[in-house]
């Protein structure tokens, strides 16, 4: 039976096996899996937070592999142009006429590697593909087919020759994610599997199926947009980022684009759940991703070693949420 979407049971059932799927390829990061599936079932893009070599390039190559869709990678250097992002025009000297040449941003799922490695001028053209779902080249306007999911990385180590992301284009992305060392059970599991048979350092996504294809996807977002949403939920988004501008130790709080994405999220955790409503634990799942990057702490906190999290918890645990 399908609904007004046009989806059936059995494609949802698919989409909800989606995180299991990837788990197969990318091991002991499950957190990580569920919030990246969360921001493409929210249409949404995500800053990744981690120290290279912990597998963020194989996770969107087995994401991409399991919905069947392009996959590119551009690695952001000071010296990145932003035609390098968009493409370029170019002459063809055997039709003797200028076309155009398609950058790498022309896919499903992109990963920009180390994003504040580049100056604010490249970071903004890619900025623009994700708000506008397209690409201006040589003033020509280019469309970018979906689903468009931009995963983008930074290192929280190494600071020196960066440009990092003013608060304007933090907000563009739906979710920071903090990827983290694996615990040593799921370390030995993943060294076993990449290194039993292997030669060299290629990344596997051979164990991945494909259980969607990539024009499922647009449908799917559709679907989780017409969830059922109560009043009292959407006044708890509103009251927990209210909260937070006037929260202590914040001293700058999220803007209304942090309640739509409280929302946006909370419903693709409900139907991860397998549940057609949201709930007041939907919102709470969605919060630390959705707000962390868009509130900024003060002074006296950072020194003392107080991450955005510890706070926001902290307002989870204060502000009541509806009785269910």
């Amino acid at each position: 039976m399908e609904d007004e979407t046009g989806l059936n049971q059995p494609m949802l059932d698919r989409a909800r096996a989606l995180e299991e799927e990837l788990s197969r390829a990318v091991i002991g990061q499950q957190r990580v899996i569920h919030e990246v599936i969360l921001a493409l079932f929210s249409a949404g893009h995500v800053l990744v937070e981690g120290v290279p070599g912990l597998g963020k390039t194989l996770l969107v190559r087995s994401l991409a592999a399991a919905v069947k869709g392009s996959f590119s990678r551009i690695q952001f250097t000071p010296d990145l142009m932003p035609s390098d992002i968009s493409g370029h025009i170019m002459f063809d000297m055997k039709s003797e006429n200028f076309r155009v040449r398609k950058g790498p941003v022309f896919c499903n799922l992109l990963l920009a590697d180390e994003i504040n490695r580049s100056p604010a001028k490249t970071q903004s053209a890619l900025l623009e593909a994700m708000q506008e779902q397209q690409v201006t080249i040589e003033g020509r306007t280019f469309p970018l087919s979906p689903p468009f999911l931009v995963l983008a990385t930074q290192n929280p180590i190494e600071q020196e020759g960066t440009y990092p992301l003013p608060q304007a284009q933090l907000d563009r992305f739906l979710l920071k994610v903090f990827i983290d060392y694996p615990v040593e059970q799921d370390e030995q599991s993943m060294v076993k599997q990449v290194t039993m048979g292997v030669v060299g350092d290629q990344l596997d996504t051979s164990a991945i199926r494909p259980l969607l294809s990539a024009n499922e996807i647009p449908r799917l977002q559709a679907h989780i947009a017409q969830l059922q949403m109560d009043e009292q939920i959407i006044d708890y988004a509103v009251r927990l980022v209210r909260a937070a501008r006037e929260w202590n130790g914040i001293e700058a709080g999220p803007g209304p684009r942090g309640s739509i994405a409280l929302l946006r999220v909370a419903r693709a955790e409900a139907f991860l759940q397998q549940r057609d409503y949201i709930t007041p634990d939907d919102i709470k799942v969605a919060a630390l991703p959705v707000l962390r990057h868009r509130i900024r702490l003060a002074t006296d906190l950072e020194i003392e070693g107080y991450q955005a999290d510890d706070v926001l918890n902290d307002l989870l645990t204060n502000v009541a949420a509806p009785r269910q």
